[in-house]
């Protein structure tokens, strides 16, 4: 296995710009639902995923502003709408904040993924055991 080994009295130093992640931005993002607050990001990435994203947290009601602020403090709405959340498999990710901060929840299940079966099983699975009742239809 390949490896850094540094030797020498000297400390490292500086600084070092981290690259933004996407799969971690979403549930980052899915998770200022939880905040009836304005939160600003200071390195989202740029991708398509993330723009669609704030696509359904807009849908949901909260106000973004250039891919730097997110202000959820008009989202009353407790259902996502189906034809955003069939196009992204990580729109689910939704549904745990909802319900935290609702106490109630809608968001269907997410669209197929064209690399295989992810099943969102242990998402309901996790949430039942904090004792929520999930009902699929």
């Amino acid at each position: 296995m390949d490896k850094l080994i540094i030797q020498g009295p000297t400390k490292l130093s500086g600084q070092v710009k981290i690259s933004a992640s996407k799969n971690a931005t979403l549930p980052i993002l899915a998770a200022t639902l939880l905040f009836p607050e304005k939160i600003e990001f200071t390195n989202l990435p740029g991708l398509s995923d993330i723009k669609f994203f704030l696509q359904i947290l807009e849908s949901l009601g909260a106000k973004v502003e250039d891919l730097k602020t997110v202000d959820c403090s008009s989202v009353e709405k407790t259902y996502a709408d189906y034809e955003l959340v069939r196009k992204m498999r990580a729109s689910i990710l939704v549904l745990g904040p909802l319900l935290s901060r609702f106490g109630e929840a809608i968001v269907s299940l997410p669209g197929g993924c064209a690399i295989g079966s992810r099943p969102v099983d242990i998402h309901l699975t996790g949430m039942e055991a904090l004792g929520a009742e999930i009902k699929l239809e």
